[in-house]
């Protein structure tokens, strides 16, 4: 049970994130892409930049902020699958790149808050 709904919260993170990122202009081209080093769940370009992008959703009472959930094992994982995208998709090579962790906050009543750390960490 309690998976299901971790599963559940996390898409509806992604899924709001997508929306944030598309209306400010960005351009959604890949969700959840996976390669053998790990998962990357938004994949997001705004002109030259590409920006690769970790949800991460918690509920209002978490032990913790959704950020701290990012160590520097799980940006090991995402800079490789970063990496693998790249090598996928040459024409992405010359671009800017950026990782983004964006935070939900799902309340147990009320809306869900959501903020974007740009550039939370670098190659």
């Amino acid at each position: 049970m309690f998976k299901r709904k971790t599963a559940d919260s996390g898409a509806a993170g992604e899924k709001l994130a997508a929306k944030w990122y598309r209306k400010n202009g960005c351009c959604i081209l890949e969700q959840n892409f996976r390669t053998r080093q790990g998962e990357i769940d938004l994949i997001v370009r705004s002109g030259d930049l590409l920006i690769f992008v970790e949800v991460k959703t918690r509920a209002e009472d978490a032990i913790a902020d959704p950020c701290e959930f990012v160590t520097p094992a799980k940006q090991r994982r995402l800079i490789l699958a970063a990496q693998g995208y790249l090598m996928k998709n040459p024409e992405a090579e010359n671009s800017r790149i950026r990782f983004d962790v964006v935070e939900v906050v799902l309340p147990e009543n009320g809306r869900p808050k959501l903020n974007c750390i740009e550039n939370a960490f670098t190659l």
